[in-house]
């Protein structure tokens, strides 16, 4: 092939000017500079199926499959699908999906989606205070972890549903995590599922100590960054910090506010003009999540003040405290939008831009049909246009 060509001439120039391992050298230098060692470069079909579109190549095909689904290279199986046609329609490529899916390094994938979506990694990495929070120890780091993996990833491959993973009434602990929580009946290491014993209080991920201690950095409850958190990773909206020096300096929180509760403080701190636009939708929301101190444990009064956990998600009705809270994430359709997003977003490798408007509906309205079907959605991703085929080269 022109390929091989190509090194065999890097081989022979090395080995004609120098030696042996010049000429080998010369090969290997070039081979690790290569686009097609350092990138996935796909040509897609020739002739063009049309104008607007090219069709990918089986190999190209089967390529971004595997890396969409785990995260490697295709082996052997998925080869030979492409060599024997069997990834030329989006029927025969839905079944090689679903069969792709039962393979441990589907698992793998997965956990890697939930622990980039959530930050998982950042529960055990957070820092509190040792005597403010005596029982916030490493090891109840790596429960509060193990429990955030174990369960997403229990109800994405068991239930299935993205409902469940919002509001599920049951969580998985051992004995330690259960005594951190107040559980009883739960004895040993192991990790095995309960049910939530006052879903008044907890109900689904949201509500788990350890997203609610690894959102927030402080050694106090902070409902901007628990709201910001639920903002942006659950809905969607994109509201970040201002990147301006000058503006940063204005909106940071007032030195020297005082009150018994975060919610005073940070209401005196939305009180600023230029900060109350976003705190108008932050706040309200992690609000919601008073009732949980720094790592996590529930509590009805703050410094001798009653916890006011009132709210509201945007676009929805006035809710109290943390399960009203996500019911109502749970019934918006934003919700399910959104979790389909990051989704598409870890799938295809990319962030979203105007381009991916039609793909990105096309996904939101087969994921809302399916009932919020987590592993249905991993299918749907492959049968998008987006996924089949390359814009047509100018």
């Amino acid at each position: 092939t022109t390929e091989q060509s190509t090194y065999l001439g890097f081989f022979t120039q090395g080995s004609a000017d120098h030696d042996f391992d010049a000429g080998i050298s010369l090969v290997l230098r070039a081979f690790l500079q290569s686009p097609y060692f350092l990138y996935r470069v796909e040509n897609g079909r020739t002739p063009a199926p049309s104008a607007s579109a090219t069709l990918l190549t089986p190999y190209e095909l089967a390529t971004r499959l595997s890396y969409a689904l785990w995260g490697t290279m295709p082996n052997d199986t998925l080869f030979a699908a492409a060599d024997q046609g069997m990834l030329e329609s989006p029927g025969s490529i839905e079944q090689t999906v679903r069969q792709m899916l039962t393979d441990p390094r589907a698992k793998r994938t997965v956990a890697g989606f939930h622990g980039e979506w959530l930050s998982i990694g950042g529960v055990t990495s957070v820092g509190k205070d040792a005597q403010a929070f005596p029982a916030f120890t490493a090891e109840l780091q790596n429960d509060l972890r193990t429990e955030l993996n174990t369960f997403v990833n229990e109800v994405f491959w068991q239930d299935g549903k993205v409902a469940t993973l919002l509001a599920a009434p049951y969580t998985y602990v051992n004995q330690e995590l259960a005594a951190f929580y107040g559980m009883s009946g739960v004895t040993g290491p192991e990790f095995r599922k309960v049910n939530l014993p006052d879903p008044t209080k907890r109900l689904g991920l949201l509500t788990q100590a350890g997203l609610l201690t690894g959102t927030i950095t402080t050694n106090e409850s902070n409902p901007v960054l628990r709201g910001s958190f639920i903002i942006n990773k659950m809905l969607c909206m994109n509201i970040q910090l201002p990147t301006d020096p000058n503006i940063l300096a204005q909106v940071k929180i007032p030195e020297h506010v005082s009150g018994a509760t975060a919610r005073e403080r940070f209401t005196k701190h939305r009180e600023q003009a230029i900060c109350s636009g976003c705190h108008m939708v932050l706040d309200p929301v992690g609000f919601a999540l008073e009732n949980y101190d720094a790592i996590g444990q529930w509590r009805d009064t703050e410094n001798g003040a009653t916890i006011d956990a009132s709210g509201q998600v945007p676009g929805g009705p006035p809710i109290n405290g943390p399960v009203e809270l996500v019911k109502s994430l749970a019934a918006t359709d934003a919700a399910q939008s959104c979790f389909a997003q990051h989704w598409l977003e870890f799938g295809y490798g990319k962030t979203l831009d105007a381009g991916d408007a039609c793909a990105q509906e096309a996904i939101s309205n087969a994921f809302k049909a399916s009932g919020g079907n987590i592993k249905k959605l991993l299918v749907d991703l492959t049968q998008t246009d987006a996924f089949l085929y390359l814009p047509a080269k100018d």
